[in-house]
């Protein structure tokens, strides 16, 4: 307040004081959208209007009160610039992801599993491809534990899902599941994506760490209560130790601290950006390895032989809650 008091003289207070609610409001919706068309032109203009006299210019043909109001609502733009172009990664990335986070929940398979329509097959299917998917991540979180651009946010006790992802394929497939479970092609890609983003980008890391981890602390817990109860599976949590995060008494305060750890990596901006985008290519990711669990379902076919489930899980009614889960549950980060 100091500084806008001294762009104007003390006749010019109660229009500096007019004008203060309106610099404010253009400052944070409109002036530093940098989205916006207008961004560039528009803060040129704050920027040069800060330099010329504390006197209306004759050729600005306005009235010192409108032009003193003009000033007031240029420093307030560049004041309120740093604050707001420099927001936290983790706000920056639920931003920037998402559009695509709303695609990936509208994918027709995660649709159908929000209803409560999902059968033993197509959880053992996501269920697989999950395997494949946090084994090559962990193992590339391993190769950079120790990394700067990771190790702030490396939390193997509380987080890592490959142990937990082996004890349900036993349990679904038998103890010769490694034999059994496919690797669809899309599966395949994003294990790969994991790879070399860890072995030639290990920045990148925390956008794939971030969006699948923060995930199943967040929506991955709503879906893990309508698989338990559309596949009526034991309430003692055989099948679901994927969601179950033992690790992690609280998942709030968890979530808090691990936002606030990545949030203190040191990135410029360009790098910033980068994470950004990987952030988004890791929910196509996931969206292109719904939609070919999709295609397997609609095949019915497992490594190309017809679906033979355990004799004990045969029998359940999968579909019991079908007319149960009208409801559309949102699984949000």
């Amino acid at each position: 307040m100091l500084f806008l008091f001294l762009l104007c003289r003390e006749r010019h207070a109660p229009a500096l004081t007019s004008g203060w609610s309106l610099s404010v409001f253009l400052a944070r919706d409109s002036v530093w959208d940098a989205s916006a068309p207008h961004f560039p032109a528009v803060a040129l203009g704050n920027a040069l209007l800060l330099f010329l006299p504390s006197q209306a210019p004759p050729f600005l043909l306005e009235s010192q009160d409108l032009f003193c109001q003009r000033r007031a609502i240029a420093l307030t733009s560049v004041l309120l610039l740093f604050p707001c172009r420099s927001k936290d990664l983790s706000e920056l990335m639920k931003e920037a992801t998402k559009e695509v986070h709303e695609q990936a929940e509208n994918t027709p398979f995660m649709r159908n599993f929000q209803k409560g329509q999902v059968s033993l097959h197509e959880f053992k299917l996501v269920t697989a491809s999950l395997y494949f998917i946090y084994s090559a991540l962990e193992e590339e979180i391993e190769r950079n534990k120790d990394n700067p651009v990771y190790a702030p946010v490396y939390f193997p006790a509380e987080l890592h899902r490959k142990a937990a992802l082996e004890e349900d394929l036993e349990y679904f497939y038998g103890s010769n599941w490694r034999a059994e479970i496919p690797c669809p092609e899309a599966t395949q890609k994003y294990v790969e994506r994991l790879h070399y983003v860890g072995k030639n980008q290990p920045e990148l890391l925390v956008a794939h760490a971030y969006t699948r981890y923060l995930g199943d602390l967040s929506g991955g817990q709503v879906l893990k209560k309508i698989a338990q109860k559309a596949l009526q599976l034991p309430a003692t949590g055989e099948g679901l130790a994927f969601f179950t995060f033992d690790g992690v008494s609280n998942a709030t305060k968890f979530k808090q601290l691990y936002r606030s750890r990545m949030n203190a990596l040191e990135m410029d901006l360009a790098t910033k950006k980068r994470v950004l985008e990987e952030a988004k290519k890791a929910f196509l990711l996931n969206i292109q390895v719904f939609e070919a669990l999709q295609e397997l379902v609609s095949k019915g076919q497992e490594n190309g032989r017809t679906v033979q489930p355990k004799a004990e899980l045969r029998t359940r009614n999968v579909n019991k809650s079908h007319e149960q889960g009208k409801t559309l549950l949102r699984a949000g980060v």
